[in-house]
């Protein structure tokens, strides 16, 4: 009973609360009109460049966090280094804010101490060379220090459950290390990365504080863009905002079903 009690005020009643919003406009008239108006073509391009950014700092967080999780379950590392990332990865992907914009714009800004030890040192203007931390791929990789712990922690479970004896069988019959990788570990976690994919995606596209730091609200992602609607003092539109609001839990919404599919899915690998 708490539990549902808590679900109820702080997850069922808002949500409703904005669907009831959505519908309507700024006069209190219901209406389609709101919800019609998030295909207008600055609010779809806003949705399409929180997916692309989400989708790129996603698939980064996959790969390198599959990569390192390998090496650090299976790759005969000591015990001690295994058990520091663990914590360091608990800390990470839990860090973020404006925290992580500052230190990103300490040392990665244009003049963050990375970028001035490079230019100074090694000759390497990064920032003449065409990169900046407030573009795209800025941000994404800004993102990935909180994609990549994150993505660590979640498939841990699923190279655990690489069971010892499917690599001995698969060497028992002539198979190489690559062979048993992608033949027999590769397609049994297939469903579990692809479900950490997805819930990293799911991170990024709800991340409001760390691009709004690093960006001052001049990155129209969806949440930057919900934000202005909401408390903007220019753009103040609060059904739009909530609108906004109901688009993102659809995405959201159909993200963590696909994730669930995909964990029964890896479960029945695991049992």
């Amino acid at each position: 009973m708490p539990f549902l009690l808590f679900a109820l005020l702080f997850l069922i009643l808002p949500v409703l609360y904005l669907v009831n919003g959505a519908f309507q406009t700024p006069d209190g008239r219901y209406s389609l009109e709101t919800m019609l108006s998030l295909s207008a073509p600055e609010i779809a391009s806003s949705y399409l460049l929180s997916i692309q950014l989400s989708l790129a700092s996603a698939a980064m967080g996959t790969v390198f966090g599959l990569v390192l999780g390998y090496t650090l379950l299976l790759g005969g590392l000591p015990g001690w280094v295994r058990r520091a990332f663990m914590t360091f990865s608990g800390v990470a992907s839990n860090f973020a804010g404006v925290p992580l914009a500052f230190a990103f714009i300490a040392t990665l800004g244009r003049l963050g101490l990375v970028t001035l030890v490079l230019r100074d040192i090694f000759g390497i203007n990064i920032y003449a060379a065409g990169f900046t931390l407030f573009s795209f791929w800025g941000l994404a990789l800004t993102y990935l220090y909180f994609q990549l712990p994150l993505m660590v922690l979640m498939i841990t479970p699923a190279l655990e459950g690489l069971r010892p004896e499917w690599r001995e069988a698969a060497e028992s019959l002539g198979a190489s290390r690559k062979q048993y990788l992608t033949r027999v570990a590769l397609p049994l976690l297939a469903p579990s990365v692809l479900g950490c994919f997805l819930l990293l995606f799911a991170n990024a596209f709800g991340t409001l504080a760390t691009i709004y730091a690093l960006t001052s609200a001049n990155f129209p992602v969806v949440p930057i863009v919900l934000f202005q609607q909401i408390r903007g003092n220019v753009l103040y539109n609060p059904n739009l905002g909530y609108a906004l609001a109901v688009g993102m839990i659809l995405i959201m919404g159909l993200t963590n079903t696909l994730y669930f599919i995909l964990r029964r899915r890896a479960e029945r690998w695991q049992k």
